[in-house]
């Protein structure tokens, strides 16, 4: 630990004990609820060992006090039990509060309260309901009927882990509702809290847009809509996402402006003290107990309890670590929140660099936090430290002010809103213009989780080396070069990999197959996926959350060709919004296909006419290591499922063959036209009993077949006739279904092999 200067009147505590004992009840919780693998718990176990040998080596004469925490600690996590599993029963009830409920269209989904456990709440909703719902008391379903099932982890590669998010809030289970019925209670004065922060989002949705979405964000931690997702996109791209998170910022211009106007009421420090401690409270409720208002509210406290007894100095080291021995005390799960991780290592940070300049602070902060987004967000801006420096002044002088005296003004000034509307949205115009041209944005790819550690403790090392000793500059310099060099091993391991691969990515009911070759890699995808939207109302494309972070966890920023099968949602959806946001060289399909309306829709602006080309049967895409051949379709068509474009192509020695929602008679066609043999075949269409013919699948006698298609999915997918087929054909199969994302590795020094995502459940 790096020496702790501090001048202490109080002989118990020692300088650095509360900072390694937090440390230490940190390492424990990821050891205890995030270590999945041997190797994940020998390392923090490793690490326990050493930081108990500091606590009771260096800090020997505190040892009974350390156990006490302890102790304390593990009774915490003891009563921390997992949720008991919930199963609808006539007496069920689900209690939630309105201010707490996200209703998009006819839909809600909420964190309902069930007998002694919680679950996530969805359903349809009709507009009588959603009047029960407005009146902003508490909410009781009853008379329920409807499925519950586990939360559904991660299936794919990069893709957010709502598991995981989820087991954070102690919630394992969700409960899709076909039917209920509600009533409202008006009982509680926990009740009445919640009527209040519910009509002020009420309040907050009457403003301005812009005004609106900074009033819900800075206030109540809250997105208003979903429409401001750009605005979020914006500011996470730049770098700049920390200044709309409720933390120590606003904490302290809260305690900033509420010690000056009790200065000129003339109140004691006392009385000073309580009238903050007053706000903070308010604050972390109306912020639904976000992780970093909590964060700086209770080091805020706590300090002003240690100042208050002079007996009892602390240094900021040591209170951040009473901070987060509270916090965990308080909530034993807190290290499963990203949140909590990049506020605590932020804060830490702070104290590690207070005795630089603004700008070299922001740079070594932003270096400190490296590591935590290549493995949580797979990308980082190099000129972040810029952008701080051009949009923190603005946040600070232009958006919160205006944000704040908009709440005062509103009301009694409309016409004033409006004014201070137009101007965040020349501010925001030009931030979307700066984030949009992505300049500075690397797509970095996602680092492991042993690199991340390693990166972040050489980080950390070379920050104290320059606090403690900025003279060794030999040393400094030796330790920069290091990290600089691992950074660059890194990167290159990620954008130059030895291994390619095939991947059936687990889009639900759907198709998208992503191919790649080693070293000097080149990317192709044979369709994108797409929801089928049998409603006709805007859905939130797949695509966002599923193919871009798989893309962008592989370090991926450029497709070198798609290939689009035909016009089904399911097949080609998430087209446009993929061309949107990620560079394309070229699409193939099918002739005829760009022919038809809807798929013009789709690739209108998105894409240039040279860069679109029509595949015919007997057409090859070729290149330098990797050749696609056309088996289907003969004649041009208009994207129907009997056009579907079918390629085949051969990778480390093993044949692959693809035929998207192809019927049997396309089927036998290619049988009839080509003598094909190969080894992995995607089963037609999903799995459906319309293919694949029994006679295409003894021609092509492969080694394996593979189904893509949703689980529960409305059509049976995929259907007893065809697992019939697969069977007395002895061929094996394997199904996103069951196993997530399916990936082929392939090299020129490892051999070929097959690996699913999900882990093999034990029945």
């Amino acid at each position: 630990m790096w020496r702790l200067k501090t001048n202490w009147k109080f002989d118990v505590l020692k300088p650095g004990f509360l900072l390694v004992l937090a440390l230490l009840l940190i390492d424990l919780s990821f050891l205890y609820y995030q270590c999945d693998t041997l190797i994940q718990k020998s390392c923090s176990f490793l690490i326990a060992a050493y930081l108990s040998y500091l606590l009771f080596y260096k800090f020997n004469s505190l040892r009974w006090f350390s156990l006490v925490i302890l102790f304390i600690a593990f009774f915490a996590t003891c009563f921390d039990k997992k949720q008991t599993d919930f199963v609808i029963r006539p007496s069920s009830q689900i209690v939630f509060y309105p201010d707490q409920v996200d209703i998009f269209d006819d839909w809600f989904t909420v964190e309902g309260q069930v007998e002694k456990s919680k679950v996530k709440v969805s359903g349809r909703i009709n507009s009588r309901q959603i009047q029960q719902i407005k009146s902003g008391y508490r909410v009781k379903l009853y008379c329920l009927s409807g499925d519950v099932n586990p939360i559904e982890p991660a299936s794919n590669y990069g893709q957010f882990d709502l598991q995981k998010f989820y087991r954070y809030k102690n919630i394992s289970q969700e409960v899709k509702l076909t039917s209920y019925r509600i009533k409202i209670d008006k009982s509680g004065i926990w009740n009445y809290l919640h009527f209040l922060r519910f009509h002020l989002k009420k309040f907050f949705q009457q403003m301005p847009p812009i005004l609106s979405f900074f009033s819900s964000e800075l206030i109540l931690g809250e997105n208003p809509s979903r429409r401001f997702q750009t605005i979020l996109n914006n500011y996470r791209d730049l770098g700049v996402i920390h200044i709309l998170s409720i933390s120590g910022l606003h904490v302290g211009i809260y305690t900033l402006l509420i010690s000056k106007f009790c200065y000129f009421l003339k109140l004691t420090e006392g009385e000073t003290f309580v009238f903050c401690l007053l706000i903070l409270l308010v604050g972390i409720f109306l912020s639904n107990s976000q992780v970093g208002f909590i964060r700086a509210s209770l080091t805020y406290i706590l300090g002003q309890l240690f100042s208050i007894k002079n007996k009892l100095q602390i240094n900021k080291s040591d209170l951040l670590g009473l901070t987060a021995i509270l916090h965990l005390i308080i909530n034993p799960r807190l290290m499963m929140s990203t949140g909590a991780v990049l506020s605590y290592i932020l804060a830490l940070g702070l104290e590690m660099t207070n005795h630089m300049t603004k700008f070299k602070q922001s740079f070594s902060l932003n270096n400190l936090l490296l590591p935590l987004l290549l493995f949580y967000f797979f990308q980082f801006n190099i000129l972040t430290v810029f952008f701080n420096l051009l949009i923190v002044p603005y946040f600070n002088w232009v958006v919160m002010p205006l944000t704040f005296l908009n709440l005062l003004i509103f009301k009694i000034n409309p016409k004033c809103s409006f004014l201070f509307e137009r101007i965040l949205e020349l501010g925001e115009k030009q931030i979307a213009q700066i984030s949009n041209s992505k300049i500075g944005l690397l797509t970095f790819g996602k680092i492991n989780w042993w690199q991340c550690l390693f990166l972040l403790i050489l980080t950390s090392i070379i920050l104290i080396w320059i606090n403690e000793k900025p003279n060794c500059k030999k040393i400094i310099k030796r330790f920069i070069v290091c990290l600089l060099f691992i950074y660059g091993l890194v990167f290159l391991t990620i954008h130059f990999p030895l291994q390619g691969q095939v991947t059936f990515i687990d889009v639900g009911q759907g198709d998208s197959i992503f191919i790649s070759t080693p070293f000097f890699r080149k990317v192709y995808l044979i369709d994108v996926g797409g929801k089928l939207n049998f409603n006709g109302k805007k859905i939130n494309p797949q695509v966002n959350k599923i193919t871009l972070p798989f893309l962008k966890a592989q370090g991926i920023s450029k497709i070198n060709g798609i290939f689009i099968t035909h016009q089904d949602a399911d097949h080609v959806g998430d087209l446009k919004p993929l061309l949107n946001q990620i560079k394309v060289e070229n699409l193939y399909v099918a002739r005829g296909l760009i022919q038809n309306p809807s798929f013009q829709k789709r690739i209108t602006g998105k894409i240039k006419k040279d860069q679109i080309i029509q595949l015919l049967a007997g057409n090859e895409v070729n290149d330098s290591q990797l050749s696609f051949q056309t088996v289907y379709p003969f004649k041009p068509g208009l994207g129907k499922n009997e056009d579907s474009l079918s390629l085949t192509f051969k990778l480390a020695g093993k044949r692959w063959l693809f035929t998207g929602d192809l019927g049997q008679e396309g089927e036998l066609e290619i049988m009839n036209q080509y003598h094909l043999h190969v080894n992995y075949f995607k089963l037609g269409h999903h799995g459906s009993r319309t293919a694949s013919n029994k006679e295409f699948l003894k021609a092509l006698h492969p080694e394996r077949v593979f189904i893509s298609a949703g689980r529960r999915n409305r059509f049976g997918h995929p259907h007893p006739e065809t697992m019939e087929t697969l069977q007395s054909q002895h061929i094996p199969w394997a199904s996103t279904q069951d196993c997530g994302m399916i990936t082929w590795t392939y090299g020129a020094f490892v051999k070929p092999k097959f690996k699913r995502f999900l882990p093999v459940i034990k029945k």
